[in-house]
């Protein structure tokens, strides 16, 4: 059964902090890729963070280097968000592929997850 699921998103102040998580069903989990995905409505998905299916290897966008941590252990995916400013405001959704290796576009995961709200206000 196919499964991910998000937690952690709510309201914090700008300057703070949030840690996401997914719980992901072993098949989605083992040797994927897998990432944070973020989107505002009217705006494009935007990728936050991806960890190949190894755990060796993160890739950030600009925006989101040097204040989030991606990792992964034990079937769920983390996203540590430090120094949160109102622009990360957005949907986060935990999505994965079904390669090792990670690709840039959304299109490429095949599996995503609900959701979960991150306001910073």
């Amino acid at each position: 059964h196919v499964q991910l699921v998000e937690s952690g998103g709510g309201l914090v102040q700008p300057g703070g902090s949030l840690r996401l998580s997914c719980a992901a069903s072993p098949e989605t989990y083992h040797n994927h890729c897998m990432g944070w995905f973020r989107q505002v409505p009217g705006k494009d998905t935007e990728g936050a963070a991806r960890i190949d299916g190894s755990g060796q290897y993160t890739f950030y966008t600009d925006s989101t280097k040097g204040r989030f941590t991606i990792s992964r252990a034990d079937n769920t995916l983390y996203l540590q968000m430090n120094d949160l400013r109102p622009e990360d405001s957005a949907m986060y959704y935990c999505a994965a592929m079904v390669t090792i290796g990670c690709s840039v576009s959304p299109e490429t995961f095949r599996w995503w997850g609900q959701g979960t709200q991150v306001t910073v206000s």
